[in-house]
């Protein structure tokens, strides 16, 4: 009988939980382990290794076409969330990211579940060089219409970064909103400042909505972030708007989605 000096429970285990960068020495260590135990925990670990070096490739080109495409100096992602919904505010989000540590993951924030999304704002947080974060409110919004608003938003986004920008790289078309403005469509799964503006204005965004079922029950809010769903709709239809809502979007929306018109 062989005397192994690791058990297969005490070996799973380090392969299981150790971090990515201590994979590949540890794949090697027990690569010749004849025990099936362990020789499953090794392919496990070595697909883990595998799809986090593709994910750290994939988000390394997204800082790679921003430095290419923004050139050296501060330069600053942008971007919004809530410009569909029917209640709650518009957000928007103006990160600074530094050249390392890449923040593996970076994506629109569309693309990544909620634990992913809070997960890359805590480390977009903890190594962005600044943040600035902006919202307008419903009532403004029905007053100023959804241009304005947000041409509004991403200057006091700007504002709130504390930062003069040298590029301000904005997810979508031009919005002619600063000299140095480059827009870039499907930005926020391209350019690792826009998306990461993407995330955070997500977050910040949904963390007020979720704040907002209590304060205005029935409706949903931290579900449908107040995008216009069927159950959203009904609780309109039933307890009519708030002053949470965007009256100059709800009846449009809701008459379609009713049929009306």
């Amino acid at each position: 009988m062989v005397d192994y000096p690791i058990s297969v429970k005490d070996a799973v285990l380090k392969l299981r939980t150790a971090p990515v960068d201590d994979l590949p020495a540890l794949i090697s260590r027990y690569a010749n382990d004849p025990r099936q135990g362990v020789r499953k925990a090794v392919e496990a670990a070595d697909k883990r290794y595998r799809e986090y070096r593709a994910e750290y490739e994939r988000t390394e080109e997204l800082y790679r076409f921003q430095w290419e495409i923004a050139g050296d100096g501060v330069v600053v992602g942008m971007d919004e969330v809530g410009r569909g919904a029917i209640a709650g505010p518009l957000t928007v989000a103006c990160v600074q990211l530094p050249r390392e540590p890449i923040i593996v993951g970076l994506n629109d924030s569309k693309q990544l579940t909620p634990a992913m999304r809070e997960d890359l704002a805590r480390q977009i947080r903890q190594h962005a060089l600044a943040i600035g974060i902006a919202h307008v409110p419903p009532e403004d919004i029905d007053v100023l219409g959804m241009s304005r608003a947000l041409r509004r938003a991403m200057l006091e986004a700007l504002e709130d970064s504390g930062v003069e920008p040298d590029a301000v790289l904005i997810d979508g078309n031009d919005l002619h909103l600063h000299p140095k403005e480059r827009c870039i469509v499907k930005g926020d799964g391209r350019v690792a400042a826009i998306a990461a503006a993407s995330i955070i204005a997500k977050v910040t965004r949904d963390a007020i909505m979720s704040l907002a079922e209590a304060d205005y029950p029935g409706y949903g809010f931290a579900t449908s972030k107040g995008y216009a769903s069927p159950e959203h709709i009904a609780a309109i239809q039933e307890k009519g708007m708030t002053e949470f809502h965007r009256v100059s979007f709800c009846g449009n929306i809701v008459n379609q989605q009713l049929g009306l018109f």
